[in-house]
């Protein structure tokens, strides 16, 4: 599995790049949709760079701000799939 903080970096830059934003602007816990920095379609690219860049499959039901609105959730949200596909 990709270390917490190389997963976290390779996630902020993916946001900064899709958003044009400055990567040192977004904190971990900077709320991605709240402060505008994403909305549903950037949710779309974003979820297809995690399936591929991290081998998740995300369902419909896991499509939530609690999954996917800072850089801290979205890390979580990869730790906790791909235990769940190490345990299968």
């Amino acid at each position: 599995m990709v270390k917490p903080l190389i997963m976290k970096e390779t996630i902020r830059k993916f946001i900064a790049e899709t958003s044009f934003c400055n990567p040192s602007d977004i904190k971990d816990e900077t709320l991605i949709f709240d402060e505008g920095i994403f909305d549903s379609m950037g949710l779309l690219g974003l979820i297809n760079f995690l399936e591929s860049e991290f081998n998740i499959v995300t369902e419909d039901t896991e499509l939530q701000e609690e999954n996917f609105g800072s850089v801290e959730r979205i890390t979580a949200f990869i730790r906790k799939k791909s235990e769940e596909v190490a345990a299968d």
